[in-house]
């Protein structure tokens, strides 16, 4: 969705088509519901934060300036709203983390059964690697990697500059080859 469609929508919302805000919500809350998950480790509880990300989106559209793409600000608000929570659980020190669900880990189609099974391992042996980064780590990866968002998109998300953002990239994209290529050596040897 390009940004002047999201301003269009937001225009509508803001002039009462609250059926609008649906469609940004459509559009936004499968990554913005990822974000959470992988941050607090907690189906439930990324799902009650995205739930309470749009509905204060919802509530403040009219201070979106439009400087961003919504989705950034959105994701913005799912991130912030997901550190907060884990704050929340840790000061209650309970022990909210459950095991991270289904990836969004998909091969192409047309392959035979062979060259299925090969991509499903590879698939199987990314989201095990991903698992294993610290969440900020796990976001930085899906915002760059799945959601596509170009870097300077990533530090306003994240809440940091730009080479910030490139240099924990880098450690990260470094962090997940070696995780990678341990998993490689270790099934092969």
């Amino acid at each position: 969705m390009t940004n002047q469609n999201e301003l269009l929508l937001i225009n509508k919302v803001l002039a009462g088509d609250t059926d609008a805000f649906g469609v940004l919500v459509d559009r936004y809350q499968e990554m913005a519901y990822t974000i959470a998950v992988r941050l607090l480790q907690d189906p439930d509880e990324a799902a009650d934060i995205v739930q309470e990300s749009f509905i204060k989106s919802f509530e403040v559209l009219d201070s979106f300036r439009g400087d961003a793409k919504f989705s950034t600000w959105i994701y913005r608000i799912v991130y912030r709203k997901s550190l907060d929570r884990l704050k929340a659980i840790k000061r209650r020190k309970t022990d909210a983390f459950e095991e991270i669900g289904e990836g969004s880990f998909t091969a192409e189609g047309g392959e035979d059964a062979v060259q299925l099974m090969v991509a499903a391992e590879q698939e199987e042996m990314v989201k095990k690697a991903v698992s294993a980064l610290n969440p900020d780590e796990q976001t930085l990866i899906l915002l760059y990697y799945y959601e596509e968002l170009p870097i300077r998109e990533i530090a306003e998300v994240l809440d940091m500059g730009m080479e910030n953002v490139k240099v924990r990239l880098f450690r990260t994209r470094k962090k997940l080859y070696t995780l990678l290529k341990g998993h490689v050596e270790h099934s092969t040897g």
